[in-house]
């Protein structure tokens, strides 16, 4: 069976591996002229550190990734409002990981040219349409090198291109723009100390556009030295401020410490934090409405391209490699490739649509939202109910995930 994976990101990659590891041989086929280690943080949660640990990465990933131990909730000023332990600490089989999202790409990059050639990803390829046939999928693509149109045949093609989607595009064509919700998030990557142990995701403030997050990536090379951080500031932009901007800007660092003006976080020298910053850049909170349907015959979505959300409870990431396992866990299941795709749809879609939704609730950190409104720390009672209902709804409790089957499969699966 010919597979072709639209994008070369941390899903399509991830999509590409599974594939392989059940028998098959995917192409990857990316818009970028090349792949390069870029962008700041991303927290893979157990049930997605579980996946790629069955895919034979687990010393990959444990080689560049910290693993938290705690999740802190705090005011502007730094009182706890509420904290909870994480991965094995919380009773998972598997450790949380904090990661450069740009040197977790790079990895999963090398594992799908080491197993399955150079030729698997093949850059520069910018998708344009795609035609269902008869016993197939007819996919264009343009050589952004040459110019050259490259058209290719497969019996599956999978659209894993991201919440701009081209693939998705074609799909759902009166979609129309992304949903944003008014607030921007400023990111950026420092050399910093260790902070509350070196072992703690902090996320301080209260509603969206009033917070801000921290957490280590690397440990110090050297004890009493820097680690790498990573921090967002979220901000609200005024009514009437002007267009929604999604180019990324950069921010000046004069114009970010004047933002953080008024935190007081004790344990945080935030303008050290800032002014150490390789670069700040400014990116939108955007998601996308929760789609009808993801499958049509031969073709299908995936992760972003599928279920764009709000990065509430660090889920965007994870649910995309366990999107990719539960896809080829299918395609080995079924005779019929789109009978495949629909079975993949009806396990992933409707939990992933909910998800959205919660999101756009605050998902677990309505905790800091309601502590902010409940003026100091919660009551355990109902910041536990939070926490425990959002892990339920996203598939993730410990107890759930240890005891669920496995999505690894193998060649002699095949019906």
């Amino acid at each position: 069976m010919r597979i072709i994976v639209v994008g070369g990101g941390i899903a399509g990659l991830v999509t590409a591996l599974s594939l392989h590891t059940a028998g098959f041989s995917p192409l990857v086929r990316e818009s970028a002229r090349e792949i390069h280690a870029v962008g700041v943080g991303i927290n893979l949660l157990p049930h997605a550190v579980r996946e790629l640990t069955e895919l034979g990465l687990g010393d990959e990933l444990a080689a560049i990734g910290l693993p938290p131990r705690e999740l802190l909730y705090c005011d502007r000023v730094g009182e706890r409002v509420w904290s909870e332990p994480l991965g094995i600490i919380a009773g998972y089989r598997w450790p949380q990981y904090s990661v450069h999202r740009g040197r977790l790409q790079m990895m999963l990059l090398a594992a799908v040219r080491q197993r399955m050639g150079e030729d698997a990803v093949r850059t520069g390829m910018s998708f344009q349409r795609f035609e269902q046939r008869p016993a197939g999928v007819r996919a264009h693509f343009v050589d952004r090198r040459s110019g050259a149109e490259c058209v290719e045949e497969a019996d599956v093609l999978i659209g894993a291109d991201g919440i701009d989607s081209a693939l998705r595009a074609q799909l759902h064509p009166g979609e129309g723009l992304t949903h944003w919700n008014g607030v921007h998030m400023w990111r950026g990557v420092s050399e910093y100390p260790h902070v509350l142990g070196g072992r703690t995701i902090v996320v301080a403030g209260g509603r969206p556009g009033s917070k801000f997050v921290a957490y280590p990536l690397v440990d110090p090379p050297a004890e009493g030295g820097n680690a790498l951080m990573n921090w967002v500031l979220e901000i609200r932009k005024k009514e009437g401020a002007g267009a929604l901007d999604r180019s990324s800007r950069p921010i000046r660092t004069s114009e970010a410490l004047g933002r953080l003006s008024d935190w007081k976080l004790p344990w945080i020298d935030l303008p050290a934090l800032i002014g150490e910053s390789t670069g700040i850049y400014e990116y939108p909170m955007l998601d996308r409405d929760p789609l009808p349907r993801w499958s049509f015959d031969r073709v299908t979505l995936l992760g972003d391209a599928a279920h764009p959300m709000f990065p509430m409870g660090m889920n965007g990431g994870s649910q995309s490699i366990v999107d990719a396992r539960v896809l080829a866990w299918c395609l080995t299941r079924q005779s019929d490739p789109a009978r495949a795709l629909l079975r993949y749809e009806a396990m992933r879609r409707e939990p992933l649509n909910r998800l959205v939704l919660a999101n756009r609730q605050l998902g677990p950190e309505k905790i800091i939202a309601l502590a902010e409104d409940f003026g100091g720390e919660l009551p355990r009672e109902r910041a536990e109910s939070v926490s425990r209902e959002y892990k339920r709804l996203a598939g993730c409790t410990a107890e759930g995930l240890n005891e669920r089957h496995s999505w690894s499969t193998s060649p002699d699966r095949f019906h």
